[in-house]
């Protein structure tokens, strides 16, 4: 299967890396060690301000919300890009040193997604990666309600200097610089609207970055499960471990036949590669070396943009501690593996990612008030999926919840795709009672439907909110194809026409401690 953009009609086409089932591409994702590297290289060097003039700033966090509690959360974003800060190709030698192609693949993609929570203390630090391909929904890019999760960077910025060509802007470097910070300000938004929780910070590196960085860091310590040799990407390892020279180590991170759990067990080499980085500057004496700290910072003004309003004198101490043995890393869970419009994605449960997102940072469930008075619309549930039965059983979820039974049957081309909420006039509070019950789905006011009147369109990536975390009793997580959600007041579980299938395995949590090993 080809792993192009998951668009609307219009939208443009990028290259992209095929899907794990379909072999994974070999995108280079040592991004994240890269950035967690240069973000905290800082412990006990009381020059770094000085040393990290000349790095660029993006005003992309805007005015979006912050933590409140005193900790730091820092998204950090792998740019999949051939491109340097000007927009002008790579220089070919390192393209070649990369096996990278030409400037003319990769697109913009945000291959590597990591939100990091620095508490207050510096201590119990938390990683969560988001898997790449997690198709979710998205705002303000035209054509698209839903793409994966890395493409949100490189649609809006296409978008948007589509748009600032037509007002007659045509300089080149205008139109990058402007495209990058709708790109970053997008993939800011969708992980925010994702994740449920603020992001304080961020950090980006360019393919450019991950090479520089690989060099600097001179070999890192690996261990793996079993023996690998792959001839795309030239990883061939004995199983247990072992050290890996800078080549061997994007090897490492890149290969993309032979992983069993796909997108996943990329991110978990992803991690281990990053413990071992932080393993080897901590030993490497690079945090007290002011050579050395010099050299990775040179690394980060030509790679790195950082988000306007870090104070990096003022975090280095608190940002220092990543690199110790109290970070966890912890990969997001995916629902099942999927094909939409012949593209290979990741369906996430976004309210149980939310959940699980908020405990880990310690953060409480925000709280919601029952509506003012009961649902009194009736609401039509119609199935654009192909799970058997679910707007039959999440209609009758809806009426336990209050709403009036309407028409429920399966979508027609009028409805689309995706998910989404429709309301007549008078319905406007109902429908985000019944968006808010169904997962937050997307609202719009439809003045053609009857007054009172809701339709709900069951999309072909909806899953029910999960458990105890669900916002209403009514639902439970669907966890394969042909789960069913089930209302707890009928006698029992509604059939399946097949065996709910397990869904991915995440892993286990990676303790920073040590080296972990990994397939």
């Amino acid at each position: 299967m080809n792993d192009k953009t998951v668009r609307r009609r219009g939208a443009p086409s990028h290259r992209m890396a095929p899907h794990p089932r379909a072999g994974l591409g070999w995108r280079i994702i040592v991004s994240a060690t890269a950035l967690m590297v240069l973000v905290s290289t800082g412990f006990g060097w009381y020059q770094l301000q000085a040393l990290a003039s000349g790095l660029s700033m993006s005003d992309a966090l805007g005015d979006g919300p912050r933590s409140q509690d005193g900790a730091t959360n820092i998204l950090l974003i792998g740019l999949d890009s051939r491109k340097d800060q000007q927009g002008n190709d790579l220089p070919q030698a390192i393209l070649d040193q990369l096996h990278a192609g030409d400037g003319e693949e990769g697109g913009y993609n945000t291959n590597t997604l990591i939100l990091l929570h620095v508490p207050d203390d510096g201590s119990n630090i938390t990683a969560f990666s988001i898997p790449r391909d997690d198709y979710v929904p998205v705002k303000g890019i035209p054509d698209n309600d839903h793409v994966k999760i890395k493409e949100a960077y490189g649609l809006e910025k296409y978008y948007t200097e589509q748009r600032l060509a037509a007002t007659g802007v045509t300089d080149k470097q205008t139109l990058e610089t402007k495209g990058r910070e709708a790109g970053r300000a997008e993939t800011l938004q969708t992980v925010r609207d994702v994740l449920g929780v603020p992001i304080d910070r961020f950090a980006e590196i360019n393919l450019a970055g991950f090479y520089d960085v690989a060099q600097a860091l001179g070999g890192v310590d690996v261990c793996l499960n079993h023996p690998v040799d792959d001839d795309y990407s030239g990883a061939s390892f004995p199983a247990g471990p072992q050290t890996l020279n800078a080549s061997q180590a994007l090897a490492f991170v890149r290969q993309r036949h032979g992983l069993d759990n796909g997108d996943l067990d990329r991110t978990h080499r992803q991690q281990a590669f990053l413990v071992s980085a932080m393993h080897k500057l901590q030993s490497a004496g690079t945090f007290v070396n002011p050579g050395k700290l010099q050299n990775l910072l040179d690394v980060a003004k030509r790679d790195v943009v950082l988000s306007s309003g870090w104070d990096i004198g003022s975090y280095a101490q608190q940002l220092g501690k990543v690199a110790g043995s109290t970070t966890e890393f912890q990969t997001l869970p995916v629902v099942r593996y999927d094909t939409i419009d012949g593209q290979d994605v990741n369906i996430v449960d976004i309210p149980a990612i939310r959940a699980q997102v908020r405990a880990a940072f310690g953060m409480s469930e925000p709280t919601t008030t029952s509506p003012a008075k009961p649902p009194t619309s009736t609401v039509d549930v119609v199935n654009a999926g192909e799970t058997p039965g679910l707007a039959t059983d999440m209609s009758k979820a809806l009426v336990a919840d209050g709403f009036a039974v309407g028409a429920v049957g399966n979508a027609t081309s009028r409805d689309g795709t995706a998910s989404s909420v429709t309301y007549g006039p008078g319905s406007d509070a109902d429908a985000e009672t019944a968006s808010a019950l169904l997962g937050d789905l997307t609202i719009t006011p439809d003045p053609t439907l009857p007054p009172g009147h809701i339709r709900i369109v069951l999309g072909r990536t909806f899953t029910p909110p999960a458990g105890p975390n669900a916002s209403t009793k009514n639902f439970v997580m669907q966890s394969g194809p042909s789960t069913r959600a089930v209302n707890p007041g009928t006698a029992g579980p509604t059939a399946t026409s097949t065996p709910a299938t397990p869904p991915p395995d995440q892993g286990s949590p990676i303790d920073g401690g040590t080296v972990p090993c990994v397939d």
